[in-house]
């Protein structure tokens, strides 16, 4: 049997079609379609969807938007869910590039339609089309290949028949999954083309739990069983594998402590007695401490970025072994780790299995409760409200934790809020704390907050974002009205750029150019008075309910509103730009070796210092 559909038609068929399933738990892949319309998309995608009212369509107001949107669905689903999101070629295409390279360095699963030149290329240079002297089978689209996890172009309506089970291939793929990118050519977007009946039935896509290798583990349990101080690393793996169960088994049993990092927060819950709390650049005292006297670290679904291992200063043990439990191999290798490739639950549970009757000793498990209680204390003392004004950032960390309800979401990306919530957020379930820190993407919070919502309708999500994140993307503030879906946006203004000044400032460069100010005539540089942007009035205009909070306690009455609320609400605080939280580690930023000014001489002193402690693990 034949279906006779244009290439835009078929690929919606395809996609209408795909289902997943992980432990007996079946459901469709697709929640629908983000995008904007342009002249290179229209007459194919665009015509289809219009003859698909059950494959959900969804205007956005920038396409790095609709990916944002996409991928902050798919890491609230765990990845068992994604959304397609579709552009013209040109400045629609690029504008996804950003989106695209968030999605796949978190490991998230999205996938980017872009319309393209012409295949038959005789009516070449086409609107938005970028000519190259040297080849005509080079668009705009092709910048997507360093940022995707697979690319194809559809140069003819049959090929879709190869490429379309390889998209679905990689995008439920838990090692290999990022974003993907089809690039299809306008015209071939409306050609005609019969396609086997089969390639449109029901397809279910198994989501494995990959098992370790049985000597790798065997080794794995000897080295565990060796170690005095060992300590455990969760990533976000824990989370996505929904291991956080099997964790807190493996923890309790082995009395081995838990650090998260950005993207495991939550594996634990905060106050349990072995949670050692946020590790690494933003770490906790404590959570740093046992890292960097620990004889065996085993990392559980994390990549090690720079954060996680302060910059690789955070374990000085001379002695210490790295055990790296990751579905992807490519992980697993990292710190020259002994390699337990495979699904995180699946991994601790045959690791607890096989550990059986051992445990810590009771002086280390009582430290790392004892930690766990101090820092506690040092968290209420930090988020403390002084009463002064500004209110510093750390206040409305805690008043917002404070006021939020236990299974609410906190969503954050960029700036110094990340650092702040990764140490002082109370996280109690898995779904807690939401950040995008493997890109850190400006711009991601407000259009985010959509996706988290669409995947987690019956809790209140909190976007916490300064206010030059919000200035990048407050556009689809409109999409969340369109479509009613509400979320929280508590926008912290401090007229600047906090995280980027303090960095300045400990290099030794003055904050220059990080705040919001005119330019001086007198001295031709930007210190002169406060730009009057009007967030509040923003915000409105962009049919969102407003609520102006001044200090902490109206904060807090803004936050009760805000819940009753039915539509996207935005609530507005001025913050001191120069109050954020402590630090308990070192982050590599390199210092200018050479320089006139005596701070960033001063700097570059401290610079080294920190680097001898850096190591090779080998």
């Amino acid at each position: 049997m034949k279906r006779r559909l244009t290439a835009g038609q078929a690929v919606l068929e395809f996609l209408n079609c795909q289902y997943v399933e992980r432990d007996g738990m079946e459901h469709k892949f697709f929640a629908g379609a983000l995008g904007i319309f342009g002249h290179g998309i229209v007459a194919g995608f665009g015509q289809g969807l219009m003859q698909r009212p059950d494959f959900k369509y969804v205007v956005t107001r920038n396409e790095q938007g609709s990916v944002h949107i996409a991928a902050a669905y798919a890491k609230v689903k765990n990845r068992m869910g994604a959304f397609v999101c579709i552009s013209s070629i040109g400045p629609g295409a690029t504008n996804m590039v950003t989106g695209a390279a968030a999605a796949t360095i978190n490991r998230l699963p999205v996938l980017l339609i872009s319309g393209d030149i012409f295949a038959r290329r005789n009516v070449a240079p086409v609107l938005q089309q970028l000519e190259c002297d040297h080849s005509q089978d080079i668009s705009v689209n092709d910048c997507f290949k360093p940022v995707t996890r697979y690319w194809d172009r559809i140069n003819r309506a049959d090929q879709l028949i190869t490429s379309l089970p390889e998209v679905m291939r990689v995008l439920t793929s838990p090692a290999d999954t990022g974003a993907v990118m089809l690039a299809m050519p306008q015209d071939v977007q409306a050609e005609a083309f019969d396609y086997p009946e089969e390639l449109f039935r029901k397809r279910v896509w198994k989501i494995a739990r990959p098992r370790p290798d049985a000597s790798s583990l065997h080794e794995a349990v000897q080295l565990i069983r060796s170690a005095k101080r060992p300590v455990l690393i969760a990533g976000g793996g824990v989370i996505y594998s929904e291991a956080t169960d099997a964790l807190r088994r493996f923890a309790e049993e082995t009395g081995i402590p838990v650090a998260e990092t950005f993207a495991g927060k939550g594996a634990l819950p905060y106050d349990h007695p072995l949670n050692l709390g946020a590790t690494g650049a933003t770490g906790t005292p404590g959570a740093n401490k046992v890292c960097n006297e620990a004889d065996v670290v085993i990392g559980v679904g994390t990549r090690y970025s720079d954060f996680t291992t302060a910059s690789k200063t955070a374990f000085q043990n001379p002695n210490v072994r790295f055990i790296n439990v990751n579905i992807t191999e490519f992980d697993a290798y990292k710190q020259s780790a002994l390699p337990l490739t495979g699904d995180a639950r699946a991994c601790l549970e045959e690791l607890l299995q096989e550990l059986k009757g051992y445990t810590t000793e009771l002086a280390y498990r009582e430290q790392a409760a004892r930690m766990n209680l101090e820092w506690e204390e040092k968290v209420s003392s930090i988020c403390a409200v002084s009463g002064e004004l500004p209110v510093s950032q750390m206040e409305v960390v805690g008043a917002v934790n404070e006021t939020a309800a236990p299974d609410d979401m906190v969503l954050c990306a960029a700036g110094s809020l990340p650092g702040d919530l990764h140490k002082l957020w109370r996280t109690t379930h898995p779904k807690g704390f939401h950040l995008e820190y493997g890109y850190s993407t400006m711009g991601y919070e407000c259009a985010a907050g959509i996706g988290a919502a669409l995947a987690y309708p019956d809790r209140q999500v909190w976007v916490m974002v300064g206010d030059g994140n919000y200035l990048m993307m407050n556009s689809e503030i409109v999409t969340s009205i369109q479509e009613g879906v509400k979320f929280n946006i508590i926008l912290l203004n401090n007229n600047g750029f906090q995280s980027i000044g303090g960095l300045s400032e400990s290099i030794g460069s003055q904050r220059f150019g990080t705040k919001y100010r005119y330019r001086n005539p007198e001295t031709g540089l930007l210190d002169g008075e406060m730009l009057p942007v009007d967030f509040a009035q923003n915000a409105r205009s962009l049919g969102a309910h407003v609520i102006e909070a001044t200090d902490i306690p109206s904060l807090k009455a803004a936050m009760l509103e805000a819940r009753r609320q039915t539509r996207t609400t935005v609530i507005t605080i001025n913050t001191d730009l120069y109050k954020c939280g402590p630090d308990f580690a070192w982050w590599e930023v390199p210092v200018a070796e050479v320089s006139e000014i005596a701070t960033v001489q001063e700097a570059y002193d401290e610079y080294i210092e920190h680097k001898k402690k850096q190591r090779y693990y080998l």
